[in-house]
């Protein structure tokens, strides 16, 4: 019976980061829409940021303190909380910029080789212990990105450096995530990102304010970066709770799947053969090292104690 419902965990947790990243991938579709149809992406940040947070303190919020007995906002590193959070709006900026000018599935890939720049500063940065395996998941997508990016791709010379810096700035902060998590429950980490990145947002918005009024329907997509952030982020986050990290890796590159459905539903757009071979390759060093990685901790797990 335990068996039985440890099994039944992960199919939840699969099932909840699948369709969380789905949901994600509405929201990358919506900036997209929104900064090609001329709206600035701080103003697209600023929106997806203030409806997230008000909805996570008019639902997570309460619940949080009912469950834990303490406000959400209680956390023990503040000043590492805020500057995380800071740097996820870089993040999201950027990554927003990005998809105003290379395809959602290209995008996508770009940013899915954070995990692998974690991987290469982690021993570091989280005085983590290094591996061959390791190099050669960061080198194997390394060269998918190489193939992605290349000189007369899809992308402009531009593109590629956002997305680099895309990638980059979103691997400080998994790292940082990682340090705050370490002594503050993750709802806290997702509360303060939400904030932070709302006031930051609300004080810079004015200056990028977009000069003619949306239509109803530019406000109905602005309002649903708000909720698609708030609902697919809630959906990754349970899903770390129904199952470990190391078993759901893999499963997290799914979302090249969704990018790229999204991108030819709304866009129209796929990728050419070489640049989809360049995807795979990432892809491919991300979940080569998510499966060794979970080998290794099963292997270090302590076994049954014995009579």
């Amino acid at each position: 019976m335990p068996q039985a419902t440890s099994h039944a965990k992960l199919w939840v947790g699969i099932a909840c980061l699948v369709l969380g990243q789905w949901t994600l991938s509405l929201l990358d579709a919506a900036g997209k829409l929104l900064a090609q149809s001329g709206y600035h992406v701080i103003m697209i940040a600023w929106m997806r940021y203030s409806l997230n947070t008000l909805l996570m303190a008019a639902v997570l919020a309460p619940h949080f303190r009912r469950r834990h007995g303490r406000s959400i906002l209680h956390t023990r590193r503040p000043q590492l909380q805020v500057f995380r959070a800071a740097l996820l709006l870089l993040s999201t900026v950027v990554f927003f910029s990005v998809l105003k000018i290379a395809p959602l599935s290209e995008g996508t890939a770009m940013n899915f080789c954070a995990p692998l720049f974690v991987l290469a500063i982690s021993p570091w940065l989280l005085k983590e212990k290094s591996y061959a395996s390791r190099w050669v998941a960061v080198a194997v997508g390394f060269s998918g990105m190489l193939i992605v990016m290349r000189p007369g791709g899809s992308i402009s010379p531009l593109g590629v450096m956002l997305g680099l810096l895309s990638a980059l700035v979103f691997a400080a902060v998994v790292v940082l995530t990682r340090k705050t998590n370490q002594t503050d429950h993750p709802m806290v980490t997702l509360f303060y990102g939400g904030l932070v990145g709302m006031v930051i947002s609300s004080a810079i918005v004015p200056f990028f304010w977009t000069p003619h009024t949306p239509s109803t329907t530019e406000w109905l997509i602005l309002a649903s970066t708000g909720v698609t952030s708030t609902v697919g982020h809630l959906l990754v986050n349970s899903a770390y709770k129904h199952a470990e990290a190391s078993l759901l890796a893999p499963y997290a590159y799914l979302q090249i799947i969704s990018a790229t459905t999204m991108g030819w539903l709304v866009f129209g757009q796929l990728p050419d053969a070489l640049t989809a071979v360049g995807i795979g390759i990432i892809c491919a060093g991300g979940i080569g090292i998510a499966f060794v990685e979970h080998r290794r901790v099963q292997s270090d797990a302590p076994g049954p104690a014995t009579p």
